[in-house]
């Protein structure tokens, strides 16, 4: 495979000599907010119960410590696969990975050992948790581990199997649980309910990434439904998502699991729905999707704190 040059806004070692922001850019922190919206979320789910600053700080950390470590443990994956080396369609920072191996700024061995580290120090944080609020919490933040490393990688590479979008739902959803679960000390249905619609507004954040991203995938042979399907017909399925999104929210209501005026949650919605015309008008165009990108990432932080 030839190499794809880098372009103008990508990292490179020159711009990143030090170190402290070398290895905090390498976990691409922009994109690290939408676990604390998640957290948010999870901690207004158990707001029945007594509330603790310090557990929902720690809680907190360690949320976005487990996506960082997710996000540095991908970029070694596809490094491993191929596809970002061959991804010339990509549209950074949105799609194609860090870049950070590609442009020489870590070594693969280096990317591995940090998100090595990263699951590390989330374990042992974990592990305390568990030993101050319960069991209950270990099954939840084992799923989130186990689902953050078969999204990628060998044998299981789910994402390359049609099965990334309900990793990335399970895998939010285990984050509002969690937040939950730390403040109420039991397992409760009700973060499981709540975050749903949050969950599915991060599926569509993967889903749409993919369309940049879809001729590498199909030539490392990562076979996601973008990939599978024609992009016309692929777009589709991202308003099949936000509607059961919606549905998920109105059904909370409905149930009255809700109160009615939390369906104000749904105005965060609007960015998607314009981001979903810009999908369906530019799916075979990728340079064209951008704000489309943009807007689904603001859809999935407003909902869950509207919600919250």
């Amino acid at each position: 495979m030839s190499k794809v040059e880098a372009t103008p806004l990508e990292p490179t070692p020159q711009a990143l000599a030090n170190p402290l922001r070398r290895y905090l850019l390498a976990t691409r922190p922009a994109f690290l907010s939408i676990a604390l919206a998640g957290c948010l979320l999870g901690f207004a789910s158990a707001l029945d119960t007594a509330f603790s600053w310090p557990l929902a700080l720690l809680t907190g950390f360690l949320a976005v410590a487990t996506q960082a470590g997710v996000n540095v443990f991908n970029d070694y994956c596809d490094h491993l696969n191929g596809s970002d080396a061959v991804n010339v369609d990509r549209l950074f920072p949105f799609t194609g990975g860090s870049r950070f191996i590609q442009n020489g700024v870590m070594s693969p061995r280096q990317m591995l050992a940090y998100a090595l580290l990263l699951f590390g120090g989330v374990i042992a944080g974990g592990l305390w948790l568990i030993a101050i609020r319960g069991g209950g919490l270990f099954g939840i933040g084992l799923a989130g581990l186990l689902i953050g490393c078969a999204y990628s990688a060998p044998p299981l590479k789910l994402s390359s199997r049609g099965l990334g979008e309900p990793c990335v739902a399970a895998g939010f959803l285990l984050i509002v649980a969690g937040a939950d679960f730390v403040q109420r000390g039991a397992i409760s249905p009700r973060p499981w309910l709540l975050g749903l619609p949050y969950a599915l507004l991060v599926t569509n954040i993967l889903y749409i990434n993919q369309f940049p991203d879809r001729a590498a995938d199909i030539l490392t042979g990562k076979r996601h439904w973008v990939a599978r399907l024609d992009p016309a017909v692929a777009a589709r399925g991202y308003w099949l998502i936000l509607l059961l999104s919606a549905l998920a929210m109105v059904g909370l209501v409905g149930t009255r699991q809700l109160p009615p005026l939390t369906l104000a949650s749904l105005l965060a919605l609007l960015p998607a729905i314009k981001a979903g015309r810009i999908l369906s008008a530019h799916a075979h165009e990728p340079a064209q999707l951008v704000p489309a990108l943009q807007m689904t990432i603001v859809a999935a932080h407003l909902q869950p704190v509207i919600l919250a």
